[in-house]
């Protein structure tokens, strides 16, 4: 009788270690991956907008343009010195902004 109730406190304490760990696991992928990628999200929304017309944008394909003009979803930028390369583009596809200096007078 007493084997009996010895094995199944044992196997009640090793179940618990089990959840404790489980929960551990979780918690480190949490900290590790899930919150600075929400960390992330929120910086490039919030950069994104703050955008405004005159800043100059870096593309995820990796040119360099000046914002012309904006709509909700879209941008127009201007590429280079060729003052015909306008091209329309989605605000997701902006992966930095350096924001236009104000000239001191």
């Amino acid at each position: 009788m007493n084997l009996v109730l010895s094995a199944s406190a044992g196997a009640g304490l090793s179940i618990g270690t089990m959840v404790l760990w489980l929960v551990a696991m979780v918690a480190l992928m949490y900290f590790l991956m899930i919150r600075p990628q929400k960390k992330e999200q929120k910086r490039v929304s919030a950069m994104l907008a703050n955008m405004a017309v005159g800043d100059s944008v870096v593309t995820t394909s990796g040119f360099y343009g000046v914002i012309l003009d904006m709509t909700d979803e879209d941008v127009i930028v201007e590429f280079g010195n060729n003052k015909n390369c306008r091209i329309p583009m989605r605000k997701a596809a902006i992966a930095e902004v350096e924001k236009a200096e104000v000239a001191n007078s």
